[in-house]
């Protein structure tokens, strides 16, 4: 799918800037594993840019409304992915991209979250701080997170590891993502 494309598709269904940089960072990150794995970087970065794109507008239907409008368009695989980017939906994650999709969806919302609370942002956060906040309950409470173990196992990887890849993948974005630190 091209970008340009998955864009308009996703401001059309999607105004709030919150679910617009998630919907950014996830695309960046999807990005970022498929120049690793040798995949289609444009189908991956659709995928995370898509995956949440009818939620705001319909949250009882998500992510059915995305996934059916991508099947009309003819992009099946993405919307396979975008359809089990959960693991309580029993959809199987059988394909690298919706492995990688399922791994990368919440945790990457949580490192944006530690990142948003630092001074220098995203700039210095390392992978042992991430883990100290996600021991913590009390930050990001509403991180589920028995699914974003669930969903590394998924993708066979270590927390440090993914937070990694994660940081790598955003870190020069920062101030396109508003998360480079130094504000207020």
């Amino acid at each position: 799918m091209d970008p340009t494309h998955a864009r308009a598709l996703l401001e059309e269904m999607t105004d709030g800037p919150s679910l617009l940089r998630h919907a950014r960072c996830v695309e960046l990150v999807m990005r970022h594993l498929a120049r690793a794995a040798g995949a289609d970087e444009d189908a991956w970065g659709a995928a995370g840019l898509l995956h949440d794109a009818d939620y705001e507008k319909w949250p009882e239907e998500h992510p059915h409304r995305i996934v059916a409008r991508l099947r009309e368009l003819g992009e099946d695989a993405i919307a396979h992915a975008i359809a089990g980017h959960y693991t309580k939906w029993d959809v199987p994650n059988d394909t690298p991209m919706s492995k990688a999709l399922i791994a990368s969806d919440e945790l990457t919302g949580f490192v944006v979250a530690c990142a948003l609370i630092r001074p220098d942002g995203i700039t210095t956060l390392e992978p042992k701080s991430v883990k100290k906040r996600f021991k913590s309950k009390a930050f990001a409470a509403s991180v589920e997170r028995d699914e974003v173990e669930r969903a590394l196992a998924i993708l066979g990887v270590e927390f440090a590891d993914h937070v990694q890849t994660i940081l790598d993948a955003l870190r020069p974005h920062a101030e396109e993502l508003e998360l480079a630190g130094g504000r207020g």
